[in-house]
C-alpha cells in the first residue's frame, strides 16, 4: 500500500501495520497482516471498503477472530477490524440494539443485569455479535436465529435491514456466508423479561459446565467441526482414536475431542494438517464427511 492510500484511510479511522494474526485470532497462529484498519463509524467503513476496491487491495472484515484459521503466510492486504469503535448498544424494553463489534459475552452479561432472558447460551462464546450472526452461533440447543429480529447490512454502498427470514439462518449457516462481500453492521435482538436470579443461575451453571468440559486454558477456535446430522463430531474423532492426537504444537484436546488446541507453539499448518487428517480418516472409516466450523483464510489452496 502506498503512502497516498495510507493517508486516505487514516482520515476514516486508525491504521496499523504488520500486525500478527496471533494477536488477531483466538487460535493465536498465522502470519502478519500488512495493514489493520479500525473504521470509526459507518462512513469510515464504507469509504475504507470503497478505497480497497478501487485500488485492487485485498481486504477482509474481521471481528474477534474466534472462528478463523489464517495461514502462516503474510496477508498482503487490509484487515478491517470492527472491535474498536463498532461497540455501541442500548436496550429498549425487551429489545437489544447492538453494533457488530460488541462482545457476545459482554452483551450476555448486560442482558442478565437487565433481567432479560435469551442470551444465556451465548455467555461462553468468545465472538463479536457480527461473527456470531455470520455463523449463526449457538450452544445448548439455542442459536442466534432464535432471538434475531433484524440485521443491518452494508451491501455495496447501501445500508439495509434484513428480517430474520431473509437472513436464511440454519445450523451454523446464514446468507452472510454466501455473500462474504456484505458486511454486518448491527442488529436488533428480541429478548424476554425474566427472573434475574434464575437467569444468573443459568448463566453461572453453563459457565461452570464449559470450564469442566472444554479446554479453555489453551488457544482454540471452539468447536473445530460441525456436528453431522443426528450425531456429534467428537464421537467420530474418538472412534478413529484421535483424542489427544498431536501434530507439532496442535493437539486434539483430551478434554473435548472436537477442540483442536494450540499447546503453545503451534503453526497454522499444524492445525490444518491435523484437521485434514481427521476429515480423511472419518470419511474412510465411517463414510461421514466432517465439515470444519472454522473458516480458513489466506490459504493458497
Amino acid at each position: 500500500m502506498n503512502k497516498e492510500t495510507e493517508n486516505k484511510l487514516k482520515q476514516f479511522g486508525d491504521l496499523e501495520s504488520n500486525v500478527s494474526f496471533r494477536n488477531l485470532t483466538t487460535f493465536r497462529v498465522g502470519g502478519n497482516a500488512q495493514n489493520v484498519f479500525y473504521p470509526r463509524n459507518i462512513f469510515g467503513l464504507t469509504n475504507a471498503i470503497s478505497i480497497c476496491r478501487q485500488e485492487g487491495i485485498p481486504f477482509k472484515v474481521l471481528g474477534n477472530g474466534s472462528n478463523i484459521l489464517p495461514s502462516d503466510d503474510d496477508f498482503e492486504g487490509v484487515i478491517i477490524k470492527l472491535t474498536r469503535y463498532f461497540i455501541d448498544y442500548y436496550f429498549d424494553d425487551e429489545t437489544l440494539y447492538a453494533q457488530c463489534g460488541c462482545s457476545l459475552i459482554a452483551l450476555s452479561y448486560k442482558a442478565m443485569e437487565m433481567s432479560l432472558s435469551g442470551l444465556e447460551f451465548a455467555n461462553g462464546i468468545p465472538a463479536t455479535l457480527g461473527g456470531a450472526l455470520f455463523m449463526n452461533a449457538g450452544a445448548y440447543k439455542c442459536e442466534m436465529s432464535d432471538i434475531v429480529e433484524e440485521v443491518q447490512v452494508l451491501v455495496d454502498d447501501d445500508v439495509m435491514w434484513l428480517g430474520r427470514d431473509q437472513c436464511q439462518f440454519s445450523y451454523r449457516s446464514s446468507i452472510f456466508q454466501r455473500h462474504p462481500e456484505w458486511t454486518i453492521v448491527s442488529c436488533k435482538l428480541k429478548l424476554k423479561r425474566g427472573d434475574h436470579e434464575a437467569i444468573q443461575q443459568l448463566v453461572e451453571s453453563r459457565r461452570e459446565k464449559r470450564r469442566s468440559t472444554q479446554p479453555l486454558n489453551f488457544p482454540s477456535a471452539g468447536s473445530t467441526f460441525r456436528n453431522p446430522e443426528g450425531s456429534f463430531a467428537w464421537k467420530y474423532i474418538d472412534e478413529i482414536g484421535y483424542r489427544g492426537k498431536r501434530i507439532g504444537g496442535a493437539q486434539v484436546s483430551e478434554k473435548h475431542s472436537n477442540f483442536i488446541i494450540n499447546t503453545g507453539d503451534a503453526t497454522a499448518t499444524d492445525i490444518r494438517t491435523l484437521a485434514d487428517e481427521i476429515i480423511e480418516k472419518v470419511r474412510k472409516e465411517h463414510n461421514v464427511d466432517l465439515k470444519m466450523e472454522v473458516e480458513k483464510f489466506n490459504w493458497k489452496e
